[in-house]
């Protein structure tokens, strides 16, 4: 082949992390292995803006489909897929009975504390 005709890609190729599929390969085999067990692993994030009442959280889970609100901190499990904050942007993946759920909340949360790291294996 020619140089002139060569292309070049930039970016991962295949299956990578930023892809989407890399996502869906992590809930299968962490999620699946957590689901066997009937565990939840929650990992999160929260620092309080100052000056103001409201805080920036970011924090997921992974497990079974049943307890996934139980690995976030409690005062962001009733703002899963919700709107009643500046920003509210949560995402969800499932597959069989393992699921993953991320969330970034912008805003008011009510018992969230000022700097706050969460983490919990159930």
């Amino acid at each position: 082949m020619s140089e002139s005709r060569r292309r070049w890609t930039r970016g991962p190729r295949g299956c990578g992390c930023l892809s989407g599929c890399g996502t869906f390969i992590f809930i299968f085999l962490v999620g699946g292995l957590l689901s066997l067990f009937g565990s939840v692993f929650g990992l999160g994030l929260s620092i309080g803006i100052p000056l103001t009442q409201s805080n920036v959280t970011v924090a997921g889970s992974i497990g079974t489909k049943t307890k996934i609100t139980e690995g976030l901190p409690t005062y962001v499990r009733e703002r899963l897929a919700g709107n009643q904050n500046f920003i509210n942007q949560t995402g969800t993946v499932t597959v069989g009975p393992a699921e993953g759920a991320a969330i970034l909340v912008i805003g008011a949360q009510e018992g969230a504390p000022a700097i706050d790291l969460y983490v919990v294996l159930r």
